[in-house]
């Protein structure tokens, strides 16, 4: 098997707020949209994301009325503190402060207008077999 993108699928009751918070803060670009669909994608590897209104029928009935919860959508990164004060100063609320973990994992989240939360990490070393 080869794989050649990764995408994640959300399903949020306001696509268009989903949208432009990704667009906005987080600089992915729109491929393909409508009132109830929104591909989004990177030029990095950042996982490209797309956005279902809630209810839409191109789900599984038993997934129309179920809301992206309970996962945390997550982007290692270099530069966590500047990233941190530029989405600070670009209004988005840091919905967990930048904090470091026993194992060396630094993260802080944000929280998009649906509640995807978006978590931020950089290493503060490398991680060990310990913890990994």
């Amino acid at each position: 098997m080869h794989i050649a993108t990764s995408t994640v699928s959300l399903t949020v009751d306001d696509v268009a707020a989903s949208k432009a918070f990704f667009t906005t803060h987080l600089g992915y670009s729109e491929t393909v949209a409508t009132e109830d669909f929104a591909s989004l994608a990177r030029e990095d590897a950042a996982v490209d994301i797309v956005l279902l209104r809630r209810g839409i029928d191109v789900l599984p009935a038993a997934q129309r009325d179920q809301h992206a919860s309970g996962l945390i959508l997550a982007f290692t990164l270099t530069g966590l503190e500047d990233e941190e004060k530029r989405l600070r100063a670009e209004g988005v609320e840091i919905t967990m402060p930048l904090r470091e973990e026993p194992w060396g994992e630094r993260l802080f989240q944000i929280t998009d207008p649906n509640g995807v939360v978006v978590q931020f990490v950089e290493w503060a070393a490398a991680p060990d077999s310990e913890h990994a």
